[in-house]
């Protein structure tokens, strides 16, 4: 498997410079986004996926965090498919429940080729510190897009926002690398 991809993406909004490593033995999120919650989802997600993933970013943040947030799912889901492209015969489909504290979040992933996102959970609080917890939908919805798989989130339940969105992270991050594993077996039926 050639494990390794990198994407560059510049609009009036954002510049970002992305290499991630896929089945890393150094993971974690080497950069930042200029978001700190977010920052520590992404190596959350690194970590907990087995990704090595370098950010090199500017992005609009003196608008607010959306933009950045989302271009990079963008990017990340487009490194993502490249490996993908690359790679004969992986597991494909994923489903993983991850506990954080008193919050239970479940995904389930398949990365077929076809982009679909279902997302269930609901946030008692419109930030954590200056992340919009509105972007996480968005984030997961521009992964699913470009990495062009199926992705369903639900946030079975939580109390505390800083919880249920890491385990949501955690449970995406676990599925995707669980997906991604080698396999002996074509996994389609056409």
């Amino acid at each position: 498997m050639n494990n390794i991809a990198k994407i560059a993406r510049e609009t009036k909004e954002t510049q970002i410079k992305l290499e991630i490593e896929v089945r890393s033995s150094n993971p974690g999120l080497f950069g930042s986004s200029g978001i700190g919650f977010f920052d520590h989802m992404l190596n959350t997600f690194a970590i907990h996926g087995g990704f090595n993933i370098n950010l090199s970013m500017t992005g609009d943040l003196h608008v607010d965090c959306h933009h950045t947030i989302e271009d990079v799912g963008i990017v990340l889901g487009t490194a993502f498919r490249e490996i993908i492209d690359r790679t004969q015969n992986i597991a494909r489909f994923a489903t993983v429940h991850i506990p954080m504290d008193e919050a239970l979040a479940f995904c389930a992933v398949d990365l077929g080729g076809r982009a679909y996102l279902v997302f269930n959970a609901e946030f008692k609080s419109a930030l954590i510190g200056a992340y919009d917890t509105q972007m996480t939908r968005e984030f997961f919805a521009a992964l699913a897009s470009n990495i062009r798989a199926n992705i369903h989130v639900n946030l079975l339940y939580g109390e505390n926002d800083h919880h249920t969105t890491e385990a949501i992270y955690k449970s995406a991050a676990r599925a995707i690398k669980t997906a991604l594993a080698a396999s002996d077996d074509i996994m389609s039926a056409k």
